[in-house]
């Protein structure tokens, strides 16, 4: 069979295989997520939950005019880009799950009684926080930096040496898998927020970096834009903005959320605030992407506490003009189009600076046995 006759069957075999959606008795429609399997859905696996936390939806504008929101072009705005975005993420991987054993406390035991085997469970775990900057010299990586580990309730724990490297106590409160790994997510939480700011200072303090001499000593990117992937938290620098791509909870209900679902590629909803002691400006915003499910394409952006309301709808509507035009494609990214192609690129840089995983295993068992 000639190659040609091969694709004209394969094509055949597989139009018949899928037939188009039909209307009318026995039809039904669907659309496929274009997630892979393996990474879920863009909405938590066990769908959207009712948020505990208080949301104002009538923040931009009333809740009974809520609309979606056309990208600033089409609304006749002149939105400027930034300069400079900065995209920031970070990584981690657990190397071992490890036991602390402990000496026995004085007078616990009888006399002569079999001494007990009092262990604390601990994870050993690299991690790395980094930065790249989307400027007129391209995309290039300002910052990494890599990190590791030990994290364990056990009070006589201490740093553990390999011929690898050092991974540094951190000691929790509780002693359960959520406990440890709850810890790990705030270290490398805080090592992600540590990488920026130095970052960011810089690129607005006309400070060149090493690798990206293209900046120029004598260029400040004053309006820079820092874009944190995943949900921002109290003190965040101004003109950043958090970026959830999986959702959780459904903070909007009744009319609002039905918006979520209409909005087209690139608009958004209007601003809405969310939380108790602190109040963060949010709205969803659909990436360009096939259509399909409701909520196909849809991320949270935020921005920090106390942001007027005037500044919010400002970094709404530079979102729109910034965001869209750094989404995935499904031939290339699993997640597309929410895990944008500079968080991406920064992900497998980062991973590959942990180091191989199976050279630092053996490391920490030779360690233990040492």
């Amino acid at each position: 069979m000639s190659d040609d006759s091969h694709r004209r069957t394969t094509a055949a075999t597989t139009a018949s295989a899928v037939p188009a959606p039909r209307a009318g008795v026995g039809g039904m429609r669907f659309s496929v997520d274009a997630w892979d399997p393996s990474y879920g859905t863009s909405v938590a696996d066990d769908g959207l939950k009712e948020s505990k936390t208080p949301a104002n939806a009538g923040v931009e504008v009333p809740v009974p005019a809520w609309r979606p929101v056309p990208t600033p072009a089409a609304r006749g705005l002149a939105v400027t880009p930034p300069s400079a975005v900065l995209f920031v993420d970070g990584v981690r991987r657990v190397e071992a799950r490890a036991w602390i054993h402990e000496t026995e406390p004085a007078g616990a035991p009888a006399a002569g009684a079999p001494a007990a085997n009092i262990a604390a469970p601990a994870i050993c775990a690299s991690y790395a926080g980094g930065v790249v900057c989307c400027c007129g010299a391209g995309a290039h990586l300002l910052a990494a930096h890599v990190r590791r580990g030990l994290f364990t309730s056990a009070r006589q724990a201490g740093d553990v040496r390999t011929a690898e490297g050092t991974y540094h106590l951190h000691q929790t409160d509780g002693t359960g898998p959520d406990d440890l790994n709850l810890a790990l997510q705030r270290e490398l939480r805080g090592l992600e927020m540590t990488t920026a700011l130095g970052a960011h200072r810089d690129l607005r303090a006309h400070h060149p970096f090493p690798a990206t001499e293209a900046h120029g000593a004598d260029r400040a990117f004053t309006d820079a834009l820092l874009v944190v992937d995943g949900p921002l938290h109290a003190g965040a620098l101004p003109r950043t903005l958090g970026f959830v791509k999986t959702h959780h909870s459904s903070y909007l209900e009744g009319p609002p959320l039905a918006v979520v679902g209409r909005l087209g590629p690139g608009e958004r909803t209007p601003v809405f605030t969310v939380g108790r002691s602190w109040d963060r400006p949010s709205w969803y915003l659909r990436l360009p992407c096939r259509p399909g499910a409701p909520w196909a394409g849809i991320v949270r952006v935020e921005c920090g506490s106390g942001t007027s309301v005037e500044h919010a709808v400002e970094l709404a509507d530079l979102s729109q003009a910034t965001l869209p035009r750094f989404a995935s494609q499904e031939f290339k990214d699993a997640r597309a189009p929410q895990n944008l192609y500079p968080i991406a690129g920064l992900e497998r840089t980062l991973r590959r600076r942990l180091g191989d995983a199976q050279l630092l295993y053996r490391s920490l068992r030779r360690g233990a046995t040492a």
